[in-house]
């Protein structure tokens, strides 16, 4: 059970938004880009740290981010057809504002620079364990228990404390070591469901 499963729900809401951009001549990969766009500027405004009430600016963002990925799914499938470009962008734009938004952690003083790499990696091997199944011909991958909106939500509690002033310390390295575990556990769980979604098939 990951928030993923709550994605037809936020999509429902998000529905009239979708039509307005279509009628507006939006593009799906016009709201990809839009959504990297807003992830590498926060993660810039992040690297320029000056106080820690900057990272007050990352949870609305995030679910700002969560939106246009919802977004541009609707839009390109119910509104436009699906493009081999669109299914680019939005992979790699996942993966690229992952890296541009988390990384930054690693600047804070006192953040434990080790496990927040590893947090990041582990959620970029996340994702390639999710497309891979696509590679061997499964489904695209979402299992948990730590997908990518699940990320969001843990990440976008820690930018909540360090922007209330609570200074980084053993609560963040048990955050961030409890993710990894997860994180690993969530790219077998992708890997063996996409082997036996094709050991199930005729």
């Amino acid at each position: 059970m990951t928030l993923y499963s709550l994605k037809p729900g936020f999509q429902k809401l998000l529905r009239p938004i979708a039509r307005w951009l279509h009628d507006h001549s939006v593009s799906a990969n016009q709201i990809t880009v839009a959504a990297l766009l807003l992830s590498l500027a926060t993660g810039a405004a992040l690297c320029g740290w000056v106080a820690p009430v900057v990272w007050l600016l990352v949870p609305p963002m995030l679910l700002l981010r969560m939106a246009l990925n919802a977004l541009d799914g609707m839009l390109a499938r119910d509104f436009q057809q699906p493009t081999p470009l669109g299914a680019i962008l939005n992979e790699m734009g996942d993966v690229l504002a992952d890296i541009g938004l988390y990384l930054p952690l690693a600047l804070v003083p006192g953040a434990p620079v080790a496990w927040v790499v590893t947090f990041v990696l582990l959620a970029l091997l996340s994702e390639f364990s999710g497309v891979v199944a696509v590679l061997i011909g499964a489904s695209r991958r979402y299992d948990g228990p730590l997908g990518k909106s699940d990320r969001a939500l843990l990440f976008g509690g820690i930018a909540l404390l360090l922007g209330f002033g609570l200074s980084p310390g053993f609560w963040l390295t048990a955050i961030l070591l409890v993710a990894s575990g997860l994180l690993a556990v969530t790219c077998f769980n992708r890997l063996r469901a996409a082997l036996r979604e094709l050991s199930s098939c005729p």
